[in-house]
């Protein structure tokens, strides 16, 4: 073996070593925070996945304007703050009645897949918080429209929906699982 190529494989060893042993993860590969997984992906319950901040849908496929996925018995999802009273952050009245609502009502707003056309209007939802395990039943009252910049996968609830899983609110997003009640 020349020299050259004795430099050449020794640069290659310790290149692959270095790049293995600070590995990034891509889809359902192991991750511990938000720098361990690949490009668009992030860590969500140990493993890489879709970040649906960025509507990506490398991993789960999906695809058009809302790669949310379909809900199922038990949808995973991430619960998002929102103010539905007059004057809240939510904007004018709840699409499903034409109503404002208290902040101590238990009530969502679900990303526009899920919301599917107002047809899960006024029904009740389950959501368990992946944290501490809580449930709480609420009420859907709107569409947390994609167009309007709601990020997918997510269920907008109101305070009284974070004070019952015991969550704090400063977190602005936490990992739940949702399925209709």
């Amino acid at each position: 073996m020349t020299k050259l190529a004795l430099i050449l494989s020794l640069c290659i060893i310790f290149t692959t070593f270095i790049s293995s042993s600070n590995a990034i993860s891509s889809c359902n590969g192991p991750c511990k925070s938000l720098n361990d997984c690949d490009g668009q992906l992030i860590c969500i319950r140990g493993k890489c996945n879709d970040d649906p901040d960025v509507g990506t849908s490398i991993c789960g496929g999906g695809g058009g304007s809302s790669p949310s996925p379909p809900s199922t018995d038990s949808t995973p999802g991430m619960l998002t703050l929102n103010d539905f009273s007059e004057g809240g952050d939510g904007g004018g009245p709840s699409e499903c009645d034409e109503k404002y609502h208290d902040n101590n009502e238990r009530v969502v707003a679900l990303t526009t897949r899920w919301y599917d056309n107002g047809s899960r209007c006024g029904k009740m939802i389950r959501i368990w918080a992946d944290k501490n395990g809580k449930s709480v039943t609420a009420k859907v009252v709107d569409e947390c429209d994609i167009k309007d910049g709601c990020k997918n996968n997510v269920v907008d609830g109101s305070i009284a929906v974070w004070r019952a899983l015991g969550l704090n609110t400063d977190e602005g997003r936490v990992p739940i699982t949702w399925s209709m009640a």
